[in-house]
């Protein structure tokens, strides 16, 4: 892990193209501005962890046959 110390208004850039910036500090809490293209997520550590979560839940749902739906939806009969 890269550790650096930065003030107010200092950033870091990561790759070509995304950049974090210190807005401000208050109360040991730090405010962050994230510039990313609109293709890369950010997410909070804990949003992410939720997301990762619900995705290997769904990964893990057992393929539920066709013909259970059929009720549903009944077909029509074509008249001639």
């Amino acid at each position: 892990m890269l550790v650096l110390t930065r003030r107010h208004g200092e950033g870091v850039t990561i790759g070509p193209d995304i950049r974090v910036v210190v807005l401000s500090t208050k109360g040991g809490q730090v405010r962050l501005g994230i510039e990313a293209p609109k293709n890369v997520e950010v997410h909070r550590d804990e949003v992410h962890a939720r997301i990762l979560s619900e995705n290997h839940l769904a990964a893990q749902t057992r393929v539920i046959p066709l013909e259970a739906f059929r009720h549903l939806f009944p077909r029509k009969r074509r008249i001639a």
